[in-house]
C-alpha cells in the first residue's frame, strides 16, 4: 500500500491553493487527488476560439474591498483584474405581455472585480508553481477508514477499480456536504459533525448558468450595461460577462428548479435564452458565435440530491459554516475540511476557499512542528 503524508482530496482553488501553502511551508510529501479529469472544481470557463478567451461558467467575481487577502494572492500570482463593466441602463421584464423596461442602471457596491482571463486564470497559475506535488486526475475518494497508525484510503482508479494507500492526513477540498454524501467513514464520523456537513448548502450546487459569446458588445452602443432582470425567465439575472481585450459576452442565472431543466433537452434552453437575449437587447443577441450551459445540479462532484430539492434561484446561501474537524476522537487532528463552505466568513465564495485552506494548513502545520 502506497504511504503518503498528506492527501488532499479536490484539486478545485482550495485544493491547489493548500498544496501552495504546504509547498511554501516546505511540505514535501504531498498528494493531491481529484476526482474529475480536470483540475478546477466549480470554476469552469468556456473558450471562445476566435479570440482566444475564456469566460467563467462558475464563479465570476470578487469584492476586493471584502476580501482583501484574495486581492493579495492575486497579487502574489501576478494576475491581472479589472472592474465588472457595469456602465449604462438595465433592462427590466415584469410580466408576460409588457414590453422590457429600461431603467436607469446603478453602479455595483462594493466594487466587483473579475480576473483576466477567467477564474480559470487562478487554477492555471497555482498548478504551475507547484513543484513537489503528485497530482492525480480521475480519482474520486470513496473510503476513508482511521487505524492506530494514521489513515487508510479507498479511491476510485481506472476501469472501476478501487485503489488504496495510507496517509498520515486528508484535507477534504470539497463541499461538506458532498463529503458526507459519497465518502464513507470508518468509524462513522461524530453525528453532530456529520449533521452539520449534510446541512451545509454547496454553493451553486443548485443553479445553472447560460453564456452566449458575441464578436462585439452590441448592447454598449445602444447605451445598455448588459444587465437586465427578469420575472418570466429562463434567466432571472443577466450580466455583462466581456473582457477587456475584447472578447464579448453575456451570460445569465437560470431562475428554474433543477428538476424542471433536467426535463428539457440543453438544446431547447439554449433557443430560450436566446430569445430572451433577444427581448432585452435586439436582434444581434440572436446568433452568438457560441453558447453554452453550465448545469452545476447535474454534476455529480458537485451536487446531491439534497442541493437539487431548492429552487434554483440564484442567491440562496448558507449563513455559518460547519465545524472543519472533529473535536476529539478517532477523526481528531487527521481530517479537516477546506472547502469553500468551510470558510468562517466567506463560505462558498472564492475567497472563502482560500480562507478555509489557509486555516486548515497553518492547523496542519502547526501539528507537524
Amino acid at each position: 500500500m502506497e504511504a503518503v503524508s498528506i492527501v488532499i482530496a479536490g484539486g478545485g482553488l482550495s485544493g491547489l491553493y493548500a498544496a501552495y501553502r504546504l509547498e511554501r511551508h516546505g511540505v514535501r510529501d504531498v498528494l493531491l487527488l481529484e476526482a474529475r479529469p480536470a483540475l478546477g472544481g466549480r470554476i469552469a470557463s468556456l473558450a471562445a476560439a476566435s479570440t482566444n478567451d475564456r469566460f467563467d461558467l462558475g464563479p465570476t467575481w470578487y469584492w476586493p474591498e471584502f476580501q482583501p487577502e484574495l486581492h493579495c494572492l492575486l497579487d502574489e500570482l501576478e494576475l491581472a483584474r479589472f472592474v465588472q463593466p457595469d456602465a449604462g441602463d438595465l433592462m427590466v421584464e415584469r410580466m408576460a405581455g409588457q414590453a422590457p423596461a429600461r431603467v436607469a442602471g446603478y453602479p455595483g457596491m462594493p466594487v466587483s472585480m473579475r480576473v483576466a482571463g477567467g477564474m480559470a486564470a487562478v487554477i492555471d497559475a497555482l498548478h504551475s508553481r507547484l513543484t513537489r506535488t503528485r497530482i492525480v486526475l480521475g480519482r474520486p475518494l470513496r473510503r476513508v477508514r482511521s487505524t492506530e497508525d494514521g489513515l487508510e484510503l479507498d479511491v476510485g482508479g481506472g476501469a472501476g477499480g478501487i485503489e488504496s494507500l495510507h496517509a498520515g492526513h486528508l484535507l477534504l477540498a470539497m463541499p461538506p456536504r458532498l463529503a458526507a454524501e459519497t465518502v464513507e467513514f470508518q468509524p462513522a464520523l461524530p453525528q453532530a459533525l456529520e449533521r452539520s456537513w449534510r446541512d451545509a448548502p454547496t454553493w451553486m450546487a443548485a443553479h445553472a448558468k447560460y453564456l452566449a459569446v458575441y464578436r462585439r458588445p452590441f448592447w454598449r452602443s445602444l447605451g445598455l450595461s448588459g444587465g437586465a432582470r427578469s420575472a418570466l425567465g429562463p434567466l432571472v439575472e443577466i450580466h455583462d460577462a466581456s473582457n477587456p481585450a475584447g472578447g464579448a459576452a453575456l451570460f445569465g442565472f437560470f431562475g428554474v428548479p433543477a428538476q424542471v431543466r433536467r426535463s428539457v433537452p440543453e438544446s431547447a434552453w439554449r433557443a430560450r435564452c436566446r430569445a430572451q437575449l433577444v427581448r432585452l437587447f435586439g436582434p444581434d443577441a440572436a446568433v452568438p458565435e457560441i453558447d453554452a450551459i453550465r448545469d452545476w445540479a447535474a454534476d455529480p462532484f458537485t451536487a446531491t440530491a439534497a442541493d437539487c430539492d431548492g429552487h434554483g434561484s440564484h442567491g440562496s446561501h448558507q449563513s455559518a459554516a460547519p465545524p472543519a474537524a472533529a473535536e476529539s476522537g478517532p477523526w481528531r487532528g487527521r481530517l479537516t475540511g477546506i472547502g469553500s463552505e468551510w470558510s468562517p466568513r466567506f463560505p462558498g465564495y472564492v475567497a472563502g476557499a482560500v480562507e478555509a485552506a489557509d486555516r486548515g494548513v497553518a492547523a496542519l502545520v502547526e501539528n507537524l512542528g
